[in-house]
This record gives structure tokens, sequence and C-alpha cells, in this order.
């Protein structure tokens, strides 16, 4: 995605980026909480830095 988020997360995580990034869409057609939580973790990545 466009902030980084997902690449930042999988090396955090050990998990594989594309897997991420599918669970975000998931969330977001599923559940609907995967743009906020999207957000959410881009604000934790700016001010972990």
């Amino acid at each position: 995605m466009i902030l980084g988020v997902s690449e930042w997360l999988s090396k955090k995580l050990g998990w594989k980026v594309s897997h991420i990034r599918i669970a975000f869409v998931v969330g977001v057609l599923f559940f609907g909480v995967g743009l906020g939580l999207y957000l959410i973790l881009w604000l934790v990545k700016m001010f972990s830095k």
C-alpha cells in the first residue's frame, strides 16, 4: 500500500508482505476494520522512529 505499513509490519512479525496486504484487504471487505487498523499502525510506525 501507500504508506509502507505492510512492509514495516512484515519485518516486525516475520511474515510475508503479501500475506499482510491480503489480511488488510480481507479486513476492509469483510469486517470493515482493515482501513482503520492500517491508519493506526501508520501512526505507530511514524512515532516509533
